[in-house]
């Protein structure tokens, strides 16, 4: 009798030991914005730098209608709690919306609808679009020890549902804020459309796809604008600076402050992408012709489907002519 109520009470005190411990684990922050002891708040200036440039990405460059160029930016700086997008994930109508057509308003609300929800929103910031493929525009943002992180998205335009930007970056390290960072960026398919090229005509996806980034060989499709196989890896299309603000900068425009002369050197050194020729497949043979009793002779020809840049490979002849014995000579 003795040995059950050792084994009860033995028993009863493991349990209530177990129980503590998960409490205190469960009400435990989650998230490694949750270790953030720096000032309460922070400014920052986002500069946001188009490196589309048809040096660097000369395959299928667009040129008009629309000519390459950039949508304005829609950002939000949150805690963990909270998703813009993220790569390999389903995008939300909002992110559906904005990558295809670039329009805003679903996107906002659901931002609103996190904030008002879980509290996991501390602000929304956007920036101008940029009319070209290079160009720079900026904004603010102010981020929170609760909430650190930032994600945002620039849609890629013209594109079926192309975009760059950031998911979930922590601007704080510990018991300090970064004073600046700077991320090279790659353009990412939202997994709503279906076309390969910048001027596809829509064509959802269905069922829908999860948000993949876009590579120099994945679409492996030799219509996909960004295939390059002989390269290892794209150049950035785009990049982006975040710089905080001293108490005596608030306000200002980034062209006074330190990083515009960097972003000028970035625009300036934009690397040269080679892009080979590439040609049709040979057409039929045509009519023998030539004299009866001699060898005749027929030609077939091809044609030049993209003109080589950046000395690339050159253009390969585009006809090819061959012996043959006439049919219906004279």
């Amino acid at each position: 009798m003795e040995n059950l109520m050792f084994v009860y009470h033995s028993c009863k005190f493991i349990w209530t030991l177990l129980v503590t411990i998960l409490g205190h684990a469960s009400s435990l922050p989650v998230g490694d914005d949750s270790i953030c002891t720096a000032e309460e708040l922070a400014k920052y200036s986002i500069i946001f730098t188009g490196k589309w440039s048809q040096t660097a990405f000369p395959k299928q460059y667009p040129l008009y209608r629309p000519p390459a160029q950039w949508s304005s930016m829609l950002g939000v700086t949150h805690s963990s709690d909270y998703t813009m997008w993220k790569k390999n994930e389903y995008a939300s109508n909002g992110v559906r919306d904005f990558a295809e057509k670039g329009e805003a308003w679903v996107l906002m609300k659901e931002i609103e609808e996190a904030g008002e929800k879980i509290q996991s929103v501390h602000g929304i910031f956007s920036a101008p679009a940029i009319s070209s493929g290079i160009g720079q525009t900026n904004t603010e943002l102010e981020v929170h020890s609760r909430h650190p992180l930032v994600s945002f998205v620039v849609r890629i335009v013209p594109s079926p549902d192309w975009f760059v930007g950031i998911d979930s970056l922590n601007l704080c390290e510990g018991d300090h804020w970064m004073e600046e960072v700077s991320v090279d960026l790659f353009p990412y398919d939202a997994g709503t459309d279906s076309g390969f090229t910048f001027s596809s005509p829509n064509f959802a996806t269905i069922p829908q796809d999860t948000v993949t980034e876009i590579t120099c060989s994945s679409p492996s499709h030799p219509a996909n604008s960004f295939y390059y196989p002989k390269l290892k890896i794209l150049p950035p299309i785009a990049q982006v600076t975040m710089v905080k603000l001293k108490k005596n900068q608030l306000g200002l425009p980034a062209s006074f402050l330190n990083v515009a002369a960097k972003s000028n050197e970035i625009i300036d050194s934009v690397s040269e992408t080679p892009l080979d020729c590439e040609v049709s497949q040979w057409s039929s043979w045509g009519l023998c012709r030539g004299l009866c009793g001699k060898t005749g002779t027929k030609i077939r020809t091809r044609f030049v489907l993209l003109q080589p840049a950046n000395n690339g490979m050159p253009c390969p002849n585009l006809d090819e002519e061959t012996g043959c014995e006439p049919e219906n000579c004279v």
